[in-house]
């Protein structure tokens, strides 16, 4: 990866200023304090490979949770246009944060408060950054699952979710560290149905029962009572993708469905609408579609939505 001028000049200018911030901290102040997690800074290099992965844009806000000297902020608004905030339980942190923040020229798009980020205001967020530790991230992991809206990215340096698998794992060998990716995914656990056109065949009704453990789903098909073959799903976010086989009059059909779960006012989340491509020997047409949640599953584990078809 070639140099990034700009993440050249932001460490520039904060090893500048941190001679100049170094009197802002009070002496014995962090050992007042009892830190769930230590400061420890993240270098340049991995903090520009965590906002690359969560593919930050000027569109984002970015909340980091436990944000030390604010250089994950800084960096996010400085070198791709992210507004944010950073949570920091150390006021000389944060103090620390603010006048980094200055001198990089970000004063005005980014925040740093002082805040247990139990307490966080997530509401905002699309991308939500971690250092935290595996203890820590796991007591914060249902406080992200509930908070946070379906498609909003999260991604960690070093530490995972526990059994909540990354969307993305990257090992960063010449630093012996690790970057962790996920997607807060929709609930679409229950049963849905849908009528579909297919082509050469007709509209038929079709019922799909889906179960989730966080990203993983398990599914169940029926088209006009007859069970289908899924294969290959994933859901991303509110993103959702499968395969559907079926063999009508002695021919094998794939159907790939991409489709999105609908948001916005007066939404609940109980519809996916999106197209469907048919594929069969030597044709191919895509067609839309759209799925109902008729039954929307009961919570299960943390992360696991079931539902058990009644009788």
């Amino acid at each position: 990866m070639p140099p990034n001028p700009r993440r050249r000049s932001l460490l520039a200018a904060l090893s500048a200023a941190a001679g100049g911030t170094a009197g802002l901290v009070p002496a014995g102040a962090r050992a007042q304090l009892k830190l769930d997690v230590p400061f420890a800074p993240t270098n340049f290099t991995l903090i520009d490979t965590m906002l690359r992965v969560a593919n930050v844009t000027p569109k984002d806000f970015v909340i980091d949770l436990g944000s030390g000297d604010g250089r994950i902020n800084i960096a996010a608004a400085r070198d791709w246009g992210a507004p944010g905030i950073g949570y920091e339980i150390d006021p000389a942190l944060v103090q620390e944060s603010i006048e980094l923040a200055k001198v990089a020229g970000v004063s005005d798009r980014v925040r740093f408060t002082e805040r247990n980020l139990f307490d966080a205001d997530l509401s905002k967020a699309t991308v939500v950054t971690l250092y935290l530790g595996v203890k820590v991230n796991l007591r914060v992991r249902p406080k992200l699952l509930s908070e946070l809206l379906p498609g909003t990215r999260i991604v960690s340096h070093d530490f995972d979710l526990g059994d909540w698998k990354p969307d993305l794992h990257i090992r960063l060998r010449d630093y012996g560290s690790h970057v962790y990716f996920w997607w807060i995914p929709a609930r679409i656990a229950g049963t849905w149905t849908a009528r579909l056109e297919l082509p050469g065949i007709g509209a038929r009704n079709h019922e799909i029962v889906l179960r989730q453990r966080f990203q993983d789903i398990d599914a169940e098909v029926k088209a006009d009572g007859a069970k289908v073959g899924l294969r290959d799903i994933r859901l991303a976010g509110d993103g959702l993708t499968f395969i559907m086989m079926e063999e009508v009059d002695r021919q094998f059909t794939f159907r790939r469905f991409f489709g999105r779960v609908v948001r916005g006012a007066g939404s609940t989340g109980n519809v996916i609408e999106g197209y469907f491509r048919t594929e069969t020997e030597g044709r191919r047409s895509e067609s839309p579609f759209r799925m109902t949640r008729t039954v929307v599953a009961e919570p299960g584990p943390e992360g696991a939505w079931t539902y058990v078809r009644g009788s």
